[in-house]
């Protein structure tokens, strides 16, 4: 699933390049427009009579900035390497609403995925065997960047640590309520992965200058896993793990170590179960809203 077709097809046929019998198909889905997930949730009712694994991993961090006073005081308490692992209070952005009067960081990080994930249950729920949905979320979210007064995260500047405390707030709650359906949630973090986001916080060349202390960084901090390949692996070995035997309240960290070793490491999210249902009350009353607004989508 791909907001751009071209990129997805390109994609399709290189994983019909390295898997010549795999069957692939692509789906066009713009996460930050409710309308688009309406049309792919159709879409997909229509071609399959089940899911058995859904990646939710789209996700914007528009208008980056580093906030250098912040790391420098850091350096003077004795907290930056904590804050260059976790990026708590480094990173801000400048958020927007999108065509839904939706904040757009909230819609295309969090709330298109819930819509989605609740137009495909009859996909997901009730089948022979447990289907799971795996979130990109990340070791950015925080608490302390989440309101539920504020849950779109309107008047903060860390729309995007906001929008993955949120992302793992849903996960807990799909949990309780899904899991006797036979649908499991899961929430990883991919560590410091250099993409196309993260090339938008600083100049290329200057992520080429720091790339050394990157991987020197690397020997003290495990997440900075660096390349999509290594990211990756926390997907990868979910993929593999019976569902029952997980725990929903923990986040599912891609590490590797100073010597390239890939491996995976749990650690027990600080979610307050109280506020997610809370929360998830407020995603359904603005569910309810939007299906209301796009009501000719629906079958």
């Amino acid at each position: 699933a791909c907001r751009n077709a071209q990129r997805s097809e390109a994609a399709r046929d290189s994983v019909l390049a390295a898997h010549p019998a795999a069957q692939v198909s692509t789906v066009e889905l713009d996460l930050g427009s409710v309308a688009s997930v309406l049309r792919a949730a159709r879409d997909l009712r229509r071609r399959f009579q089940r899911l058995d694994f859904v990646f939710l991993n789209a996700g914007i961090m528009p208008n980056p900035h580093v906030n250098f006073k912040a790391l420098w005081q850091g350096l003077l308490t004795g907290r930056l390497l904590h804050m260059l692992t976790t990026a708590e209070g480094v990173m801000t952005q400048t958020d927007r609403l999108n065509g839904d009067g939706l904040q757009e960081v909230f819609a295309t990080n969090l709330f298109g995925h819930f819509i989605l994930v609740r137009q495909l249950e009859s996909l997901l729920c009730g089948n022979e065997k447990p289907s799971r949905l795996i979130w990109t979320s990340s070791s950015n979210a925080r608490e302390s960047a989440f309101s539920l007064s504020d849950y779109q995260h309107a008047k903060g500047q860390e729309s995007y640590s906001s929008s993955k405390y949120a992302t793992d707030l849903t996960s807990v709650v799909l949990n309780r309520k899904l899991n006797k359906q036979g649908l499991y949630s899961s929430v990883v973090c991919p560590g410091l992965v250099m993409s196309n986001m993260t090339y938008r916080i600083l100049p290329v060349f200057i992520w080429k200058l720091l790339m050394p202390i990157m991987w020197l960084i690397r020997f003290f901090a495990k997440t900075y896993t660096l390349t999509p390949y290594n990211g990756a692996e926390a997907h990868v070995w979910l993929f593999k793990q019976k569902p029952e035997s997980l725990d929903a309240l923990v986040k599912y960290h891609s590490c590797t170590s100073g010597l390239g070793k890939n491996y995976v490491e749990p650690r027990k999210m600080d979610v307050d179960e109280e506020t997610a249902h809370k929360f998830y009350d407020k995603l359904l009353e603005l569910e309810k809203q939007a299906l209301e607004r796009y009501g000719d989508l629906l079958e």
